[in-house]
């Protein structure tokens, strides 16, 4: 079980203690397996790697940076390919040293009146480039759709476009970050959509819908959802990306019955 730390959005443990390393002591000692940081900053690596290490909490996931202000990313935009690529440059050198196997990349949110066509033109080739840049590390790299509900504007919605998008850039290293509470917004049938994704699955998070809170909180059938995830063959980290009703200690009520679930 992965504890997201998602200081951007809320995230999980707002109420975990000062800095990133007081965070990852929490999750620790809540019981969660390891962890994933959605953008660290440069002067919290060190500190991160070794929060990780003492608690033995390893990192598994963290996001290419995002941008600038309030940009959600870089890699559907047309004309910022060398600030993703050195975006992804960063990521890479931090992802080795925290020992992460993954990074997820955010497809931004392209400027009104962008060329769509060009705007998926550059998504497929910024993947590709990280994908090939990553495997170097032995790092996996995700791409997320979001829903257009929580952010207007962004590129990638929906499960099929994603599909589309991992299709068209051919990479072995690229998967699907599938987001249960994304995938629930956009998609009606979520244990359908889990099915139609299948391999491709290379990382999970979850929250409940709607709320953005922790399960058992909305009306997300949890045990369907991680039902079909397991006929497809994912085995690997669930991650809690979730803003808490109350605190994160308080709220980790629904834990022992996901290990059920999961085993």
């Amino acid at each position: 079980m992965v504890y997201a730390e998602n200081s951007r959005a809320g995230g999980l443990g707002g109420d975990l203690g000062e800095g990133l390393a007081g965070r990852l002591a929490a999750a620790a000692a809540d019981g969660f397996d390891s962890v994933e940081v959605q953008f660290p900053g440069a002067d919290e690596i060190a500190a991160l790697a070794e929060a990780s290490a003492r608690h033995e909490l390893p990192v598994t996931l963290i996001n290419v940076p995002r941008g600038q202000g309030d940009e959600v990313g870089l890699a559907a935009l047309p004309g910022r390919e060398a600030d993703f690529r050195a975006a992804v440059e960063r990521c890479r050198r931090d992802a080795a040293r925290l020992g992460a196997r993954k990074v997820n990349v955010l497809a931004g949110r392209p400027e009104r009146g962008a060329d769509p066509a060009a705007c998926l033109d550059t998504l497929v080739e910024n993947l590709r480039h990280a994908a090939g840049q990553m495997a170097q590390d032995g790092i996996r790299v995700m791409v997320e759709p979001l829903n257009p509900r929580d952010m207007p504007g962004f590129f990638l919605t929906g499960l099929d476009p994603a599909l589309e998008v991992l299709e068209a850039a051919g990479h072995p290293n690229l998967a699907l970050q599938f987001d249960l509470y994304h995938m629930a917004i956009t998609e009606p049938d979520l244990p359908a959509a889990i099915g139609r994704a299948g391999p491709r699955i290379g990382h999970v998070q979850f929250a409940d819908t709607p709320g953005r809170h922790e399960p058992g909180t909305g009306g997300t059938d949890f045990a369907a959802a991680l039902a079909a995830l397991r006929q497809t063959g994912y085995d690997d980290d669930v991650a809690a990306e979730y803003r808490p009703a109350g605190t994160t200690s308080d709220g980790l009520g629904w834990m022992p019955g996901f290990r059920r679930m999961l085993a």
